[in-house]
C-alpha cells in the first residue's frame, strides 16, 4: 500500500469517502443540497470523514481548510453526459486535461474514474476503458491510487433517467474488468440482494471495495444497508446524496463513520443521527 493510499484509508484499512462532485455532470437534479458548496463542504468536514470527493474546480474548498486532520481529497477526473432523463444524440465520457498534474497540485490522495456499462451504448464503455488506460500508467508513475467506478445502468427509456442496475450477474464482470484494468480501489454499486455482496468482494480479489451510495433513501434503509454491506466484506463506502441532501449532513456522516469504523449497528448509528449520542 503506497503512502497516499495509507493517507486515504483509516488505520483499520477502511474508508468513508463523501462524494460532493455531482455538479460536474451538468444535471440540475444533482445540485440539490450542494447549491452552496462552501456550506456543503464545511458541514461534511466538521464530521471528519476519511475523504471528500470533489472536482478540479471545487477541490480548493477542501484544501483551503487549515490543519493536519482534514479529510483526504479524492479527485474526480472524468466528466460524462449520460445521466439525463433523455439522452443526447452523442454520448461522451472524457478525462480532464493533465489529470495527474492537477491531482498532484491539489494534493489529492486518490483519483477516481468511471467505467460505465449502458445498454446499447458500447462506445461509452470503450471511452471509459480508453480513459482508464491513459490514467493507469500516470498513476503508477506518480504513486497515485486509482479508484475505478464500475457502474451498470438500466436502459434510459426504461428508467426515465439515471438509475443503476443492481443485477449481480452484470455487476460481477464489470467489477472484475476494473480490477484487470489496474484499479487500486473499486467503487461499486450494491447488488439487489445485499446478502450476496460477498460475491462482489470475492471477484475483486485483494482490491478493496467501497460501496457506492446511489440515490436518496430513508435513514433506516441507508443505515441498515450500510451495516449489511460492511458485514459482507466491503472496506468502506462512497456516499453523496444520502449525506449532502440530508437535513443533518454532519450527523449523518458521523453515523455512517460509526458503522464503517466502529462496527456500529443500525440502531446505534440512528441514535447518533438523532443526536442522542
Amino acid at each position: 500500500m503506497n503512502a497516499r493510499l495509507k493517507r486515504l484509508m483509516g488505520a483499520d484499512g477502511k474508508c468513508f469517502d463523501v462524494a460532493i462532485d455531482h455538479g460536474f455532470f451538468g444535471e440540475l437534479g444533482f445540485l440539490a443540497g450542494i447549491e452552496n458548496m462552501d456550506a456543503a463542504v464545511k458541514a461534511v468536514v466538521a464530521a471528519a470523514p476519511d475523504a471528500v470527493q470533489l472536482s478540479v474546480g471545487q477541490a480548493r474548498r477542501l484544501q483551503a481548510v487549515p490543519g493536519k486532520q482534514k479529510p483526504s481529497l479524492v479527485l474526480r477526473t472524468d466528466v460524462a453526459n449520460v445521466y439525463g432523463s433523455s439522452l443526447p444524440a452523442t454520448l461522451f465520457s472524457e478525462l480532464i486535461e493533465q489529470p495527474l498534474e492537477q491531482a498532484l497540485r491539489l494534493d489529492a490522495a486518490c483519483v477516481v474514474v468511471n467505467l460505465f456499462m449502458l445498454p446499447g451504448q458500447p462506445e461509452v464503455l470503450r471511452a471509459c476503458i480508453q480513459n482508464i488506460n491513459k490514467l493507469k500508467p500516470q498513476c503508477e508513475r506518480y504513486g497515485m491510487p486509482l479508484m475505478i467506478e464500475p457502474l451498470v445502468m438500466q436502459a434510459n427509456n426504461k428508467s426515465g433517467g439515471y438509475l443503476v442496475d443492481g443485477t449481480l450477474e452484470k455487476i460481477l464482470p464489470l467489477v472484475r474488468q476494473a480490477v484487470e484494468l489496474g484499479a487500486d480501489i473499486i467503487k461499486a454499486d450494491p447488488c439487489d440482494n445485499a446478502l450476496e455482496y460477498h460475491k462482489v468482494i470475492e471477484i475483486a480479489g485483494d482490491v478493496p471495495v467501497l460501496v457506492r451510495g446511489g440515490g436518496r433513501v430513508s435513514d433506516q434503509e441507508i443505515l441498515e444497508r450500510t451495516f449489511e454491506l460492511m458485514q459482507q466484506g466491503a472496506m468502506g463506502i462512497v456516499y453523496g446524496r444520502n449525506v449532502i441532501q440530508h437535513a443533518k449532513p454532519t450527523l449523518m456522516t458521523r453515523a455512517l463513520m460509526a458503522i464503517v469504523h466502529d462496527n456500529a449497528k443500525p440502531d446505534q448509528a440512528l441514535a447518533i443521527l438523532e443526536g442522542n449520542i
